[in-house]
């Protein structure tokens, strides 16, 4: 049972040794373990902070990318409309200017076909004329070889020519 029960003696130094231990470290080692210790909490909280910040950095920016790309989206949106308005236009353009030289070939179609059209008539009119007057001559040489018949024509002619 001495294993138990230590004697007085064994208790005494067992006391000193404590606090001959307790005041080296009190001296020596717990400023340094305490100091550590503030220095360690005061980091973990210096990056607590800071990814925070970070974090808030983060959703600024990530709220100022969606502002941007939304502005980007709406600027495309806005190019593309002019694009379109332009080719639009350009469209109306050509139709108008093709509409004008169609309309100006149709012109001059109709102008030339006027102009041959009477050049045609002018034609037939003299080929008629001079078919005609064929046809009388051979027909007056027919008639007028009778000499009565020359004379009775010859009279008939200017008694019309009197009246009219």
């Amino acid at each position: 049972m001495e294993l138990l029960t230590p004697d007085l003696g064994l208790i005494v130094w067992q006391l000193v040794v404590f606090g001959v231990l307790f005041l080296v470290l009190a001296k020596f080692a717990w400023k340094p373990i305490i100091n550590s210790l503030h220095e360690r909490e005061q980091s973990i909280e210096d990056a607590i902070e800071l990814a925070a910040k970070t974090r808030q950095e983060m959703a600024e920016l990530k709220s100022g990318n969606e502002k941007l790309l939304a502005e980007t989206r709406a600027e495309r949106d806005s190019i593309l409309k002019e694009a379109k308005e332009a080719s639009d236009r350009m469209i109306a353009e050509a139709k108008t200017e093709a509409q004008k030289a169609a309309n100006h070939e149709i012109e001059k179609a109709r102008v030339s076909f006027e102009q041959e059209k009477t050049a045609a008539i002018a034609s037939l009119r003299r080929e008629a004329a001079t078919l005609s007057l064929d046809i009388a001559e051979k027909v007056l040489r027919n008639q007028l070889a009778d000499r009565n018949a020359q004379e009775k024509l010859v009279s008939d002619l200017l008694s019309d020519a009197k009246l009219n």
